[in-house]
């Protein structure tokens, strides 16, 4: 079924996460929504850049919104990480649930303003906006240096805005594939008492499990994954490949790898959402 409940925001309610999922293929999204089916959660098939690059948003709307149609669970396409205004009207006018207007590296008053007018728009098309505050940065591309969220500015995004969700940097990193960060817990209980938005968590591959359930008891409402199915699934393909030299069919080729991809992504879905033993 499509998502058209603010889950983010009910998540955020009671001590629940919604998983947000980076894919890059019919074979990767099914394999999340299966997974969310076995979990019976609701979940978000995320575009990123790189997906955008080989793809338009067009095209992702629909063989997305096909998917999340048959699905037994509510299934959301959102945009993810976007700068551009003129992509993000078209993914909203194409048929996306929720996408994200990105003005971390530009100056608070025009983030704010890019993102009344973008929540304006989207609004009257029942569609979910994600604003940026801090910068969270990319290990794959060396940066390094980790702008943190001001709770003050977070005050003004929502005060001065009608954005449903806020992405925050409080010691996360993107794309962090083989170590992991300490989340800034006493920054993000600053964050809570100046803003009451629903909070996004980006770079959650680089996050230990036992941080995650802590953020669970905060008013984070949902977390972005994309490293992790990523690398389960390049690690597994590496090991069909060796055991399977003569094999060319891409088909059985991704048999394995896009089964542990489910195994991981539910893995991921239950620790979000159920409650804690």
């Amino acid at each position: 079924m499509k998502w058209e409940h603010d889950y983010v925001t009910q998540a955020a309610q009671q001590q629940r996460i919604v998983a947000g999922f980076n894919i890059f293929g019919y074979e990767d999204a099914q394999a999340v929504i299966r997974a969310a089916e076995r979990a019976t959660c609701p979940v978000l098939l995320m575009i990123n850049r790189d997906a955008r690059t080989v793809m338009a948003v067009e095209h992702w709307a629909a063989l997305l919104n096909s998917l999340a149609e048959s699905s037994r669970v509510p299934v959301g396409i959102h945009l993810d990480h976007c700068t551009e205004t003129e992509t993000i009207i078209r993914a909203i006018d194409s048929g996306f649930t929720s996408v994200m207007f990105d003005g971390s590296h530009i100056p608070i008053t025009e983030n704010l303003k890019i993102t009344q007018d973008i929540a304006q728009y989207a609004h009257k098309k029942n569609v979910f906006l994600e604003a940026e505050l801090g910068t969270v940065p990319y290990s794959d591309i060396g940066e390094t240096e980790i702008n943190l969220t001001d709770p003050e500015e977070a005050r003004e995004m929502q005060e001065q805005t009608q954005v449903d969700w806020l992405a925050v940097s409080v010691g996360n990193i993107h794309r962090l594939a083989t170590r992991k960060v300490s989340i800034q817990f006493p920054v993000l209980q600053q964050i809570e008492h100046k803003c009451q938005l629903p909070l996004v968590i980006h770079g959650a591959s680089g996050i230990r499990d036992e941080e995650i359930s802590q953020l669970k008891q905060t008013r984070v409402g949902k977390m972005n994954f994309g490293t992790v199915l990523r690398k389960t699934f390049a690690d597994c393909l590496r090991s069909e490949m060796k055991a399977q030299p003569d094999e060319f069919d891409r088909l059985r080729l991704f048999n394995h790898p896009i089964a542990q991809v489910e195994e991981q992504a539910l893995h991921i879905i239950k620790m979000l959402w159920q409650e804690e033993n």
